[in-house]
């Protein structure tokens, strides 16, 4: 299972890959609350509770047609969340009278179509990335900094599930450990000093902030891949290591500069963000 959250018109929908069946899994909840144009989340929650309530009774096939996986919530934990296939989805939209049905119809199905270019061809995959930070204002020097620190996460992950590393939560287990060590804060607190709540932590990160937390990763798994760490005890004294070189090059940084690398600066749309003051 790959977790890799998508958007829809400025909100983060989480979804989760299946490489056995080759199918992606979206939240159904998130759908919900952009069907129901609600901002609270729980609200969303107790109207799907209700929708899902109801059509058990009418014996819908779409409720059964969801499952239950582990994706990561605003708190930073993963939860047992119902998912649902774009084609469950499809007749799920169907039960929420919404102006926002036939938009969200749409993307499904481009979603699943884009899914079958990216197999297809995986450079389509980094295409469709570069388009929509492009589209959110990112700069290419922010863009080429984002693509990079992908691909140093991706190289420790890969070093990771070789060595008896479980996807999902041992993986946060980890990242949390590098983070907290390079930062001074945890991945959760980084999102509320940036007025985050779904949204991915690394598509809001400055420049400087991408720096840092490839440089962390980066020696994390040369650390790793030096001393062989394997399991979850070698592999946080590496991700410990890696991360304090990383303080170091930071707190060195913000000496020489007089500024803090952990800021508030995000990517939210304007009137969406409460800030808090990073590590001192």
């Amino acid at each position: 299972m790959r977790f890799l959250p998508v958007v829809f018109e400025d909100r983060e929908i989480r979804r989760i890959y299946d490489e056995k069946t080759d199918t992606w899994f979206f939240s159904v909840v998130d759908i919900i609350q952009v069907l129901t144009q609600q901002s609270d989340f729980q609200v969303a929650r107790n109207y799907w509770k209700v929708l899902k309530n109801r059509l058990r009774k009418e014996g819908s096939q779409s409720v059964t047609n969801c499952n239950r996986l582990k994706l990561p919530a605003a708190d930073g934990k993963n939860y047992l969340t119902d998912v649902a296939s774009p084609e469950t989805l499809l007749r799920l939209v169907q039960s929420v009278p919404s102006p926002k049905a036939e938009p969200i119809k749409l993307w499904l199905a481009r979603v699943g179509y884009e899914r079958m270019q990216e197999l297809a061809d995986p450079a389509r995959a980094l295409d469709r990335a570069r388009e929509t930070w492009q589209r959110h204002g990112r700069s290419e020097r922010w863009i080429q900094q984002r693509m990079t620190g992908q691909e140093t996460r991706n190289k420790l992950t890969d070093y990771w599930a070789g060595h008896e590393i479980k996807e999902g939560e041992e993986y946060a287990i980890l990242t949390n450990i590098i983070h907290q060590e390079w930062s001074g804060v945890t991945v959760q607190d980084h999102k509320i000093i940036k007025g985050l709540k779904t949204q991915n932590l690394r598509d809001h990160m400055s420049e400087a902030e991408l720096i840092f937390t490839a440089l962390a990763e980066l020696s994390t798994r040369q650390i790793a891949e030096t001393t062989d760490a394997t399991g979850m005890n070698e592999n946080k004294v590496a991700a410990k290591t890696g991360g304090n070189i990383a303080k170091k090059a930071r707190l060195e940084l913000e000496q020489k500069t007089g500024r803090r690398v952990v800021t508030g600066q995000n990517y939210l749309p304007p009137g969406r963000t409460k800030r808090l003051k990073g590590p001192g």
